[in-house]
């Protein structure tokens, strides 16, 4: 696992290392890392290199540990990124970017630690999803791949986080229940069924995903489906399958 570390106090940047190499010592295996005092030389190795997991300071002269998410965001939506700060007022805005976690200063080993073995036992353990058939393909899903689903005249297409579509013929009353058994997977519209952790803006207006797309939520539904969004950022800790 590549690590990032970023923070204009060199005492923290050290304490979290240290913290980071009695971990790997603890649980007999290897970490990389790489760290970094400000946010412009961290986003200019990002473009450059695949970090898996970026631990981020908020609160940084110039380019914010929020900035920089935001706009690792724009070329990375897999990697975990984990916000350091003595600020707890942050937590909500953290979720915009799909923060993993969200850590306060002075960071507890315990918490660090934790954090660590989840990360771990998700990359080992079998990923979760659904089997559907293209044609006379049979294709398999992840469900953390999974942006959306749409039904379209008794066809589904399936969009996914790479772009790709994938098409199915069917109706929603197929395909439905097992998604909608997962909390992240929730009906916004007659015609959508969407995951909500791919959601960068909920309105009345409709919904932004983070690869830009802008998909309509029914208003009958807007009430119910925004609290059920906010239980799940504020409620869910788990990794996505």
């Amino acid at each position: 696992m590549y690590l990032a570390l970023c923070d204009d106090q060199r005492q923290e940047l050290d304490m979290l290392q240290e913290q980071l190499e009695r971990w790997q010592q603890s649980r007999h295996t290897v970490l990389r890392c790489k760290t970094f005092d400000n946010a412009d030389a961290l986003l200019d190795a990002a473009r450059k290199e695949h970090f898996d997991l970026y631990f981020l300071d908020v609160l940084m002269p110039g380019l914010t540990g929020m900035d920089a998410a935001r706009e690792i965001r724009e070329f990375d939506d897999a990697a975990h990124i984990v916000f350091l700060t003595s600020a707890p007022g942050f937590a909500y805005e953290s979720y915009g970017v799909k923060a993993l976690d969200y850590l306060l200063k002075p960071v507890e080993e315990e918490r660090v630690f934790a954090l660590l073995d989840r990360i771990s036992m998700a990359e080992h353990r079998p990923k979760e999803g659904m089997t559907i058939k293209c044609g006379a393909t049979v294709t398999r899903i992840l469900f953390s791949q999974l942006v959306y689903v749409e039904v379209n005249s008794k066809h589904l297409y399936f969009h996914m986080a790479d772009g790709h579509v994938k098409e199915v013929y069917g109706t929603l009353r197929q395909f439905g229940p097992q998604l909608l058994q997962r909390p992240e997977f929730m009906q916004i519209h007659r015609s959508y069924i969407m995951n909500m952790l791919q959601v960068a803006e909920l309105s009345p207006a409709g919904v932004r995903t983070f690869s830009g797309e802008n998909l309509p939520v029914s208003r009958l539904l807007y009430t119910q489906l925004q609290k059920d969004y906010i239980k799940l950022l504020f409620d869910s800790r788990d990794l996505p399958e």
